[in-house]
């Protein structure tokens, strides 16, 4: 198995999923500024997409768009599976996730399930066959987006919540399976972000609760998402970083 980058000037590949809008879109910016590749997963917006790949082209690195429902396994696999047989990918971000809001006991089970399958349902189908080939190579970074939701609860969110909790364990056990291996395998749990995903919440009513009296931006997500895959990290593994204005401590 040929390990290259797509670019001679490339620090490497890295795979980010839910990567045109938010804080995916912010993370493929920040890390092809860093100096790597990107392979950028994503579902149905293609417009986004495209125009996050020429941003990132007009940094001087490469893009490869794939196109993908990270919940979907065969799909993951189809597209992943031949890539990997050219080039391994340094890093991957599983950002990917959604939101079906609403009362648990009216909650409907196929919002339910699909929250959960592209959370943690997308960590196994994307990273299962990826981290063998990093093992095999001995290095390599995961980052997993979790979310405060995760690490507190939230009431309206228990499918978000408990997907969101479940990558917390995930990296937990994953970082103690590979370290010998070299992989790192880190998360990151966003708190009030400033996206799509929050722009119905009723700020007068969460601000209060934050220390930092604000929401926070994409970009602050995707510097800690940099940390974690530079070589500042390199002793860090099996970690959440919390990026919450200081909501949860």
């Amino acid at each position: 198995m040929a390990l290259q980058n797509q670019n001679n000037n490339s620090k490497g590949i890295i795979l980010v999923t839910g990567g045109s809008r938010g804080i995916g879109a912010a993370t493929c910016r920040r890390l092809a500024r860093d100096g790597f590749d990107i392979w950028l997963n994503f579902h149905s917006n293609t417009e986004k997409a495209l125009e996050v790949k020429k941003e990132i082209e007009n940094l001087g690195q490469k893009c490869k768009l794939l196109q993908f429902d990270c919940s979907n396994f065969n799909e993951s696999q189809n597209i992943l599976e031949p890539l990997l047989e050219e080039s391994v990918p340094y890093g991957v971000v599983h950002n990917a996730g959604i939101t079906r809001d609403g009362i648990f006991a009216m909650m409907p089970q196929h919002e339910w399930q699909k929250v959960i399958e592209t959370s943690l349902g997308g960590f196994f189908n994307v990273l299962q066959p990826v981290i063998k080939p990093m093992m095999r190579a001995r290095k390599g970074r995961v980052v997993i987006i979790s979310s405060v939701s995760g690490q507190a609860g939230q009431a309206g969110q228990v499918n978000y919540s408990a997907a969101k909790a479940g990558l917390i364990g995930a990296v937990k056990a994953l970082a103690k399976e590979v370290a010998k291996r070299n992989v790192l395998v880190n998360g990151v749990a966003p708190g009030l972000i400033d996206t799509d995903m929050t722009k119905d919440i009723p700020l007068e009513h969460v601000l209060p609760l934050i220390p930092l009296g604000r929401q926070g931006t994409a970009d602050d997500v995707a510097g800690a998402v940099s940390f974690l895959m530079g070589e500042d990290s390199k002793y860090i593994t099996g970690q959440i970083i919390n990026v919450n204005g200081g909501l949860y401590m």
